[in-house]
């Protein structure tokens, strides 16, 4: 039985992916920062961290992918996609809005193509180790369930006896 999402979920979706966000981002200001400093304004601050405007714009980004989760992984707008598509058109639309967030805010030179390689293989470790947690979340929690349902069918029978 799922729960009816309120806005306080989402919210709270919002914050977990933009802490995780601020993480790695403040990890890489840590390591590259300094180095980086001349080509991004990601790393204006060097490897002393994010500057507040950035933070602001990974705050709208978390906020622009947590509404993409909402379009194409609840049944509202979209009720007869299949998985497999719905998972390809969030990460297609993900992409695009952080190349439009790249563009928009000169986080890179656009002109560069060995930092849009970077961007795509960060991104796609980034992609793959979400997949890998919430696969094992999922195989996680199933088990649970599978836990739960022996137990009420084992007290289901001692009742019947």
């Amino acid at each position: 039985m799922d729960k009816k999402k309120t806005v306080f979920d989402y919210l709270g979706q919002i914050m977990i992916l933009f802490g995780f966000m601020m993480l790695v981002m403040n990890l890489f200001c840590l390591f590259f920062g300094d180095s980086a400093k001349s080509i991004s304004s990601l790393f204006e601050l060097g490897s002393l961290g994010l500057s507040v405007k950035t933070a602001f714009q990974f705050l709208l980004i978390a906020a622009l992918i947590t509404g993409l989760r909402i379009l194409f992984f609840t049944d509202t707008l979209i009720k007869k996609m299949p998985i497999w598509l719905r998972m390809l058109c969030m990460l297609s639309s993900v992409v695009l809005v952080i190349a439009a967030f790249i563009l928009m805010f000169h986080w890179f030179p656009a002109d560069r193509g060995q930092l849009w390689a970077m961007f795509f293989l960060c991104f796609g470790v980034s992609f793959l180790g979400s997949y890998l947690f919430m696969t094992l979340r999922e195989k996680s929690e199933n088990r649970q369930m599978e836990e739960a349902l022996r137990r009420l069918k084992e007290t289901e029978e001692k009742r019947n006896e």
